[in-house]
């Protein structure tokens, strides 16, 4: 009986991928365990095992496809004494992975002395587009999935407003991340939906970017930086921001660090200051365990250990690996897997259980000369330390002013989780872990 290989989920939140590159092509025999294929979701780029022996009879999702819905049949394997030739398989179209209502059919347009047309022009609204329908006034059909047509109808978007970026111009759910509704229905709003509309008005859409005459090429954004722009528009949107900042003096930190550094030579081990200030960030909130939480609406989740997401920039966008326990690893034991995570990163191999998680993040522009800034958290956590640049400043030391290595370090911090009063807890003792740094190898 054919295999039927289907595009997997690769991560708890992944709804659909893009097909990168196929490693076998049809004809191929294949054991459990090959690679048959690269597959790139919002993070990284993973590769996909077989699990079952046979011969590649059909590929049916071409390379290079995007917003392939998980569940989509994308090849079929003949089994062990199968004519691979009589193993096909009609394909099935990405939508029917999920359990979405069957597509609205564009109907042939009647004459106007049809009562039932006349009696239809009566009751449909002006300008005689339902919203979310997929039809034009015309009746012509709009490409759009299942799913995209129910977020449409529900939210009361025209969909002859939207420009497709799915296959072949096709609407997807993402062409409607933060589409304000359509011209108003004719039914008033109930006294409710006006009040909850005025306490939180929704932001307005991205639209399309007016052209001036400035020569430019525009480049089609990648399932990273959608996710991106999604995520970081949720946490600026949804939690309270608070900010903190203090400055460290790191002169006893930078002497520490060269002793290790001198001690850990013989095992290839080169400690970096953001080594240090992960473990002084995951010691500070297992001190400051009122900080090390998430906030989930009915409920505060408590953690009990400090797993630190660390941000990396990669090509096209930003991810956080994460230092699991940071609190309770040598910062050698950091060092060497921050150096592996960084690299697997880089190439795209991070598996979801090193970069989904984490119960604070950090994010370090020091070595780019970044004084100071602000970092947006990285729901659901509740905070993210944002570091400067180390640099020669005057700084009182012992009553007397003086030149110091000194840089800034700002927390933010979800204000429904987490009080200002614990919060600025949290930066100090970071601040004199930082500033007596024996406490992070004790």
């Amino acid at each position: 009986m054919p295999i039927e290989l289907k595009m997997p989920a690769l991560s708890p939140t992944m709804e659909e991928g893009t097909l990168a590159k196929w490693l076998v092509k049809e004809g191929d025999t294949v054991q459990s365990g090959d690679l048959l294929a690269e597959i790139e979701t919002d993070k990284a780029t993973m590769e996909y095992e077989a699990i079952d022996d046979g011969v590649i009879s059909q590929i049916l999702v071409p390379e290079g496809s995007e917003n392939v819905k998980v569940g989509t049949v994308i090849a079929v394997i003949a089994g062990e004494g199968e004519d691979a030739s009589a193993a096909k398989a009609t394909p099935a179209p990405a939508a029917a992975a999920a359990p979405t209502p069957e597509p609205v059919r564009a109907e042939p347009v009647e004459a106007p002395s049809s009562s039932s047309a006349i009696a239809a022009k009566k009751d449909s609204p002006s300008p005689g587009r339902d919203p979310g329908s997929g039809q034009t006034e015309a009746g012509a059909r709009i490409k759009a999935s299942p799913l995209a047509k129910r977020i449409a109808a529900e939210k009361g978007i025209d969909l002859s407003t939207i420009t497709g970026t799915g296959p072949g111009g096709r609407i997807v759910k993402d062409d409607l991340e933060g589409v304000s509704a359509s011209a108003p229905a004719t039914a008033a709003p109930a006294p409710a939906a006006m009040a909850a509309a005025a306490a939180a008005p929704a932001p307005a859409a991205a639209g399309p970017i007016p052209d001036f005459g400035i020569p430019h090429e525009d480049e089609k954004l990648s399932g990273m930086r959608k996710t991106i722009a999604r995520r970081l528009t949720q946490s600026m949107q949804e939690s309270p921001h608070i900010y903190l900042t203090v400055d460290i003096r790191l002169d006893a930190l930078l002497k520490l660090r060269g002793e290790l550094n001198a001690s850990l030579e013989s095992r290839g081990v080169k400690l970096s200051v953001n080594d240090m200030l992960i473990k002084a960030l995951a010691v500070a909130l297992e001190r400051v365990p009122a900080c090390n939480v998430s906030f989930g609406g009915d409920v505060m989740r408590k953690y009990s250990r400090a797993d630190i997401s660390v941000a990396v920039s990669i090509p096209g966008g930003l991810i956080t690996p994460i230092i699991t326990d940071a609190g309770g690893k040598s910062m050698s034991k950091i060092s060497t897997e921050m150096s592996e995570l960084a690299a697997k990163a880089k190439e795209g191999k991070l598996q979801p259980s090193e970069y989904q998680g984490g119960t604070a993040s950090i994010s370090n522009m020091g070595m780019m000369g970044i004084k100071q800034f602000t970092a947006v958290i990285n729901p659901p956590q509740a905070m993210i330390m944002a570091i400067g640049a180390g640099e020669k400043r005057p700084y009182v030391v012992d009553d007397a002013l003086a030149i110091a290595t000194v840089m800034s370090a700002t927390g933010s911090f979800d204000h429904r989780a987490i009080d200002g009063a614990d919060g600025a807890l949290l930066m100090k003792t970071f601040k004199e872990l930082v500033e007596n740094p024996l406490g992070l190898v004790a």
